[in-house]
């Protein structure tokens, strides 16, 4: 059972920064054509438009999530919690 000093200890790290990032895929190119990268150059994804994007908690994955478009920026409706028991 938590003690009241347990509360206090978890409140310390309540407002400390992460880094979050979500993945909307990746490929592998060689470096010849990562030279040739130029504005307007489309580099296609191994990921399909439909698939889930990965979100990410300080480089590690945490969920699975589907991109949606708040008013005028990007978001992520976060559709699974890995490790988390599917229902």
């Amino acid at each position: 059972m938590p003690s009241p000093s347990d509360d206090k200890t978890l409140d310390i790290v309540l407002d400390v920064k992460v880094k979050v990032t979500v993945q909307l895929g990746s490929c592998l190119l060689p470096m010849r054509e990562v030279l040739e990268l130029a504005a307007g150059t489309v580099i296609q994804l191994s990921q399909q438009a439909s698939d889930p994007v990965g979100l990410y908690v300080n480089d590690k994955l945490i969920a699975y999530g589907e991109v949606v478009v708040v008013e005028d920026s990007f978001g992520i409706k976060i559709t699974e919690l890995v490790g988390a028991p599917k229902a």
